[in-house]
């Protein structure tokens, strides 16, 4: 099999930062670009400042959120072949009509069918806002089902759910052949699992898991799209795959002891820190990321978090070590039935030498995963 190689950028701060990034990965041959849909960043703004980050130097606050699809649309003449994606955006923010809309605008302009990558929503991007963040999966599942409806044919359309109506709704607007938008779906939990299965052409996880758990996973995903009467085989496994690179392992494992790159472990959720015997300090309850509300710390809270932040779970969010040993790591994940690894340039945060290694990384990276390679059969 051949693997697929994207990128991931933010959205956040110089445009033109984004647009380097979408040049290296036409220059080096990657098959896709995505970035990220946030209101407010996940870095702490109270805590933001020349100590916290090298970036603070030239970035006054981390919160310079772009918006994903003006963004897509200014690149889209750039992309040529890359696949352009946002991962992922969420039916609370923005109505599923607009959502078809505005992939079926972008399908427009590209070479490749953009993806649209839909999730259930930070709390980050909805509580502040006064937008809805009660039974998320609820309203994802319906935005799923008006997606589909809304991107297979023009309509009219009705609709009845407890989030959204559809009354004789249209939907002109067609991408050009060959160029339908694709919806991906951001899931991690058994339900969102089977949404993925049963709606999605993609799976796009956010969280890294240990290989055998990504089999796990996407075997529900794979179950519930034959149980759906869907062909499992066309759903693209991919996932966000955040690496730490450097010379050597031991230059990498050094990058850990970085300011913003030790704070991922604060994106972990309560359980994934009671693994390595500790608590978390925002909860026994707090699920991660998703329930992250950065902007509500204080600099005195960030410190305290950061100061009891145990080293192995800080290493159990990305892939770290040298080229070589992120590309095993990445390769086991592979053996798992990851497709499409979408490589997050983690290890960028710790200095402007660190960010020039890693995207020099990234582009051996995606030649090396890129190589066809013969592989057995993957039991999922």
């Amino acid at each position: 099999m051949t693997v697929q190689v994207g990128l991931v950028w933010d959205a956040v701060g110089s445009v033109d930062s984004g647009r380097g990034l979408l040049e290296l990965a036409c220059a080096h041959g990657l098959d896709a670009f995505l970035v990220f849909d946030h209101l407010i960043n996940a870095f702490p703004s109270q805590a933001w400042g020349t100590d916290f980050t090298y970036s603070a130097s030239h970035a006054p606050t981390p919160d310079q959120c772009l918006d994903f699809a003006t963004v897509l649309g200014n690149f889209a003449p750039l992309a040529g072949p890359v696949q352009l994606m946002v991962g992922v955006t969420d039916p609370n923010r923005r109505h599923p009509a607009i959502l078809a809309q505005t992939a079926l605008t972008l399908a427009q302009f590209t070479e490749r069918a953009p993806v649209l990558g839909i999730g259930a929503g930070a709390l980050e991007n909805l509580q502040p806002y006064g937008l809805p963040h009660d039974r998320r999966v609820d309203r994802v599942e319906e935005a799923l089902q008006i997606l589909r409806m809304l991107l297979g044919g023009t309509g009219p359309h009705d609709f009845r759910g407890k989030h959204f109506t559809l009354d004789q709704a249209l939907m002109g607007l067609r991408a050009p052949e060959g160029r339908e938008p694709r919806l991906w779906v951001g899931a991690s939990r058994d339900r969102m699992l089977d949404l993925t299965g049963r709606y999605a052409d993609g799976w796009l996880p956010a969280e890294l898991m240990k290989p055998v758990e990504y089999t796990r996973r996407l075997r529900v995903v794979r179950q519930s799209a034959e149980a759906a009467g869907r062909d499992p085989a066309a759903i693209v496994a991919s996932g966000g795959v955040p690496i730490v690179v450097a010379e050597t392992d031991e230059a990498a494992h050094a990058l850990l002891d970085c300011t913003p790159i030790r704070f991922l472990a604060l994106h972990a959720g309560a359980d994934a820190w009671a693994a390595h015997g500790a608590e978390h300090p925002f909860g026994a309850d707090y699920q991660g990321l998703k329930d992250l509300l950065p902007h509500t710390l204080t600099r005195e809270d960030v410190q305290r978090a950061m100061a009891v932040i145990p080293d192995r779970v800080v290493a159990d969010q990305v892939l770290v070590g040298s080229r070589q040993t992120v590309l095993d790591r990445i390769g086991e994940l592979v053996e798992a039935g990851l497709q499409h690894p979408m490589l997050i340039p983690v290890s960028a945060m710790a200095s402007p030498e660190a960010a020039a290694f890693t995207l020099e990384s990234v582009a051996w990276l995606a030649r090396e995963l890129r190589a066809p390679v013969q592989m057995g059969e993957i039991a999922v």
